[in-house]
């Protein structure tokens, strides 16, 4: 099966896909049966992932952000511990031709709540092993799981080349709930991970992961601006290399940075690599040639990378301009705190709040800036006013989109379904990384806020303009449903915001009777909206502009 999406919207437990079985938890939990609704029960996939838990160590010999993550999953017992280990063995041994000799295993050594793994410790030593390459773990190094709050897990056996994890085997026996309780599934299954840099390391005889041919190139590329060839430089260009890599495929999906959620981790993954390339004083327009570079070496597998080249390009390149400027701004705003801080070395944490909320600092930009200059700073002040400045947000979001729903006007309602319209039509003419990022509706026009790198062109206005009336001439119906969220997402709704929808969600439906699908918009959405297109009449747009990096906004209004 192919990668799902980074941007897993069916499980709202997650903010991004970080293993190859997250989108298979379902089958894993014996809630859906994969030879049903996959056509399969035996799976394999090249999934892409992205961790932000060891941030911190990339740079390092083999630690990443984003990786490509090999695997092959059984759901319902179709085959268990004895073949998942013959099979990796079977792979690195005849097809790679790493010898035996090479191998160092892991194996769960058991705990209060789960025993000893003494059947894989056998299994090992049927296929040949030797004790003395086979060493127990606990539950922190071998027992994976669950991906977000909860989910299937269990023990694992790891195998180990050249120094670093390259192969993980997943024996999923277990279901863990919120309570962190475990209870044993009725089906047994595997999930297996290997990773592709990882093991590209071993197979080129490589001492880290940055010197393959999946790295090389870009590293090249960034030495050409002669920065010198030093210890801490080393790290700093590993740093670019594996952000901006993961920064393109995550903006390729129609994520853009901002303070919340996904949006705040591909922020930082980006301000780091910005804040790195600051330090090594790279040349003009490094980031266009190497963007460049990371969609050619990766277009022929993951052909959205070409299609939203220049969207990424103008993300980075707005982000990189807003922080610079940010960071000039927020480090003299820094300089100037400690110098009232009256020599007390513990940073206060609400000024460094005012940092984040004022120049965009996340915490560990602040720590790092102040570990520099020999301060700390009291992180729980820190994180309690960002934990009251979000309910703040969240209570005005929810006030802004409960006053349509309770006291509309008819303009109003007209105008929100134009706003669906409009939604589709871009998608239609700028592609399908185009994703709501905001909206507001009054008695006099629609704001609608989305995501893409660059201005429209006219021709591309009067495209969008002419898409909607068309389907106002039409005189489409639009349909009301009521569905549960995750069946919503599987017949195509779009919905951008999971964390604030219920369990059960309102649908509408602009309807398309005479097309493959039945539909031409379909959308998660509170409502109210009109019964038929051509109540609207007509459709314009007032004006397009840009609101941030990557954001546009386009101002709207239909005849009254």
């Amino acid at each position: 099966m192919p990668s799902s999406a980074l941007l897993d919207v069916s499980d709202p437990s997650v903010l991004l896909t970080t293993a190859g079985m997250q989108q298979f938890k379902p089958y894993f939990a014996g809630l859906k049966n994969a030879k049903k609704d996959l056509g399969a029960d035996k799976i394999t996939t090249i999934q892409k992932c992205f961790r932000t838990s060891d941030i911190d160590q990339v740079g390092d010999r083999d630690h990443l952000t984003f990786l490509e993550m090999l695997g092959n999953f059984s759901f319902n017992g179709e085959y268990w511990k004895k073949e998942a280990i013959r099979l990796a063995v079977e792979f690195l041994t005849k097809e790679l031709g790493i010898k035996k000799d090479a191998f160092k295993i892991t194996v769960f050594e058991g705990d209060k709540d789960v025993p000893f793994d003494k059947e894989t410790y056998q299994i090992w030593l049927d296929l040949g092993f030797q004790e003395s390459q086979i060493a127990k773990a606990g539950r922190n190094d071998n027992f994976w799981g669950p991906t977000g709050d909860e989910g299937p897990c269990g023990p694992t056996t790891e195998i180990y080349l050249g120094g670093s994890e390259v192969w993980n085997i997943v024996f999923n026996e277990y279901f863990c709930d919120k309570q962190r309780k475990l209870t044993l599934l009725e089906n047994k299954g595997i999930d297996t991970g290997m990773g592709l840099e990882r093991l590209t390391r071993v197979i080129q005889r490589k001492e880290t992961i940055f010197e393959t041919d999946l790295f090389s190139p870009l590293i090249d590329l960034l030495r050409t601006s002669g920065y010198e060839n030093s210890a801490e430089n080393t790290r700093e260009e590993r740093i670019i290399a594996d952000h901006i890599r993961g920064a393109v495929f995550l903006i390729a999906e129609g994520l853009l940075p901002s303070n919340v959620k996904e949006g705040y981790i591909l922020r930082r993954v980006l301000r780091r690599a910005i804040r790195a390339s600051i330090k090594l004083s790279l040349k003009e327009n490094w980031q266009g040639e190497l963007i460049d570079l990371i969609i050619k070496n990766y277009q022929e597998y993951y052909p959205e990378l070409k299609k939203a080249q220049n969207n990424i390009l103008a993300v980075f390149q707005k982000e990189s301009a807003t922080f610079t400027k940010a960071l000039n701004q927020g480090i003299r705003e820094l300089e100037k705190m400690i110098q009232n801080q009256q020599n007390v070395k513990i940073f206060s944490g609400d000024l460094a709040f005012k940092l984040y909320e004022s120049y965009g600092f996340p915490a560990e930009l602040t720590r790092e800036l102040l570990k520099e200059r020999g301060y700390g700073f009291d992180e729980e002040a820190f994180k309690k006013a960002q934990k009251n400045h979000q309910e703040l947000s969240r209570q005005t979001f929810e006030k802004k989109i409960g006053g349509l729903a309770q006291n509309p006007s008819y303009h109003e309602i007209k105008l929100h379904t134009a706003t669906h319209l409009l939604h589709q039509a871009l998608r239609d003419v700028l592609g399908d990384q185009v994703k709501q990022m905001g909206s507001d509706i009054d008695e006099k026009r629609l704001r609608f806020d989305f995501s893409f790198g660059r201005a429209l062109t006219d021709q591309e206005k009067e495209k969008v303009e002419k898409i909607v009336n068309q389907k106002i001439l039409q005189d489409l119906q639009v349909e009301r449903m009521e569905i549960v969220y995750e069946d919503a997402l599987k017949m195509g709704a779009l919905g951008f915001f999971k964390e604030k929808y219920p369990k059960q969600v309102s649908v509408y439906k602009i309807h398309l009777p005479e097309s493959k699908k039945d539909f031409y918009s379909c959308e998660i959405c509170r409502g109210p909206h009109i019964k038929r297109l051509s109540e609207l009449k007509k459709f314009q747009i007032l004006k397009e502009e840009a609101v941030g990096a990557g954001v546009r906004r386009i101002k709207a209004d239909v005849v009254r």
